[in-house]
Protein backbone atom coordinates (compact mmCIF):
# COMPACT_ATOMS: atom_id res chain seq x y z
CA UNK A 1 0.00 0.00 0.00
CA UNK A 2 1.36 3.26 -0.87
CA UNK A 3 1.20 5.64 1.99
CA UNK A 4 2.91 8.66 3.39
CA UNK A 5 2.61 9.50 7.09
CA UNK A 6 3.35 12.68 8.83
CA UNK A 7 4.13 13.03 12.29
CA UNK A 8 6.11 16.04 14.84
CA UNK A 9 3.96 18.35 14.88
CA UNK A 10 2.85 20.50 17.92
CA UNK A 11 2.62 23.56 19.88
CA UNK A 12 5.53 25.81 20.10
CA UNK A 13 6.23 29.29 21.28
CA UNK A 14 7.50 31.61 18.39
CA UNK A 15 11.18 31.69 17.80
CA UNK A 16 10.81 28.35 18.80
CA UNK A 17 11.88 24.71 16.09
CA UNK A 18 9.92 21.19 15.47
CA UNK A 19 11.12 19.07 13.14
CA UNK A 20 8.21 17.19 11.15
CA UNK A 21 8.42 13.68 9.46
CA UNK A 22 7.39 11.88 6.53
CA UNK A 23 7.42 8.39 6.46
CA UNK A 24 6.74 6.13 3.66
CA UNK A 25 5.97 2.75 2.73
CA UNK A 26 4.95 1.21 -0.61
CA UNK A 27 7.15 3.16 -2.01
CA UNK A 28 10.99 4.59 -1.59
CA UNK A 29 11.30 8.18 -0.80
CA UNK A 30 14.22 8.46 -2.80
CA UNK A 31 13.08 7.41 -6.00
CA UNK A 32 10.97 10.24 -6.57
CA UNK A 33 10.58 14.07 -5.87
CA UNK A 34 8.49 14.73 -2.28
CA UNK A 35 7.17 18.18 -2.04
CA UNK A 36 6.48 19.93 1.63
CA UNK A 37 3.12 21.51 1.89
CA UNK A 38 0.64 23.62 4.44
CA UNK A 39 -2.79 24.87 4.56
CA UNK A 40 -4.04 26.91 6.34
CA UNK A 41 -7.94 26.75 7.52
CA UNK A 42 -9.46 29.37 4.88
CA UNK A 43 -7.01 29.64 2.63
CA UNK A 44 -5.06 27.91 -0.40
CA UNK A 45 -2.01 25.38 0.08
CA UNK A 46 0.97 26.89 -0.29
CA UNK A 47 3.96 24.87 -1.36
CA UNK A 48 7.04 24.93 1.56
CA UNK A 49 9.93 22.66 0.15
CA UNK A 50 10.91 19.99 -1.95
CA UNK A 51 13.83 17.37 -2.30
CA UNK A 52 14.06 15.42 -5.87
CA UNK A 53 15.26 12.23 -6.09
CA UNK A 54 18.97 13.24 -6.80
CA UNK A 55 18.96 15.56 -3.62
CA UNK A 56 18.53 18.47 -5.22
CA UNK A 57 16.48 20.95 -2.74
CA UNK A 58 14.18 23.83 -2.62
CA UNK A 59 12.81 26.41 -0.56
CA UNK A 60 9.54 28.90 -0.75
CA UNK A 61 11.33 32.47 0.01
CA UNK A 62 9.05 32.24 3.32
CA UNK A 63 11.11 29.74 4.68
CA UNK A 64 14.96 29.68 3.33
CA UNK A 65 16.64 29.91 5.94
CA UNK A 66 14.84 28.88 8.54
CA UNK A 67 13.94 25.39 7.37
CA UNK A 68 15.36 22.30 6.29
CA UNK A 69 15.08 19.33 4.01
CA UNK A 70 16.77 15.97 4.52
CA UNK A 71 16.05 12.56 4.10
CA UNK A 72 17.15 9.55 5.67
CA UNK A 73 16.88 6.55 3.21
CA UNK A 74 17.57 3.98 5.26
CA UNK A 75 14.59 4.74 7.63
CA UNK A 76 12.52 6.07 4.15
CA UNK A 77 11.79 9.51 5.79
CA UNK A 78 11.84 12.97 4.67
CA UNK A 79 12.45 15.47 7.65
CA UNK A 80 11.22 19.25 7.57
CA UNK A 81 13.54 20.92 10.61
CA UNK A 82 11.93 24.11 11.34
CA UNK A 83 13.56 26.82 13.17
CA UNK A 84 12.43 30.16 14.12
CA UNK A 85 8.90 29.48 13.86
CA UNK A 86 6.65 32.63 13.27
CA UNK A 87 2.68 32.43 13.85
CA UNK A 88 2.43 32.89 10.47
CA UNK A 89 4.27 29.01 9.92
CA UNK A 90 0.91 27.59 11.58
CA UNK A 91 -0.70 25.51 9.39
CA UNK A 92 -1.51 22.04 8.83
CA UNK A 93 1.79 20.47 7.48
CA UNK A 94 1.57 17.72 4.54
CA UNK A 95 3.86 16.31 2.27
CA UNK A 96 3.40 14.63 -1.38
CA UNK A 97 4.68 12.65 -3.75
CA UNK A 98 3.86 12.08 -7.10
CA UNK A 99 0.33 10.94 -7.88
CA UNK A 100 -0.99 12.49 -5.96
CA UNK A 101 -0.01 10.76 -2.82
CA UNK A 102 -0.36 12.83 0.23
CA UNK A 103 -0.76 12.13 3.88
CA UNK A 104 -3.03 13.55 6.54
CA UNK A 105 -0.76 16.02 7.82
CA UNK A 106 0.62 16.85 10.97
CA UNK A 107 -0.37 20.13 12.66
CA UNK A 108 1.65 23.21 13.76
CA UNK A 109 0.66 25.85 16.37
CA UNK A 110 2.96 28.62 16.91
CA UNK A 111 1.23 30.56 19.97
CA UNK A 112 3.03 32.20 23.32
Amino acid sequence: QVQLVESGGGLVQPGGSLRLSCTASGFSVSSVYINWMRRVPGTGEDWVSSISSDGEIKYDTSVKGRFTVSRDDAENTVYLQMNNLAREDAALYFCVAPGGVRGQGTQVTVSS
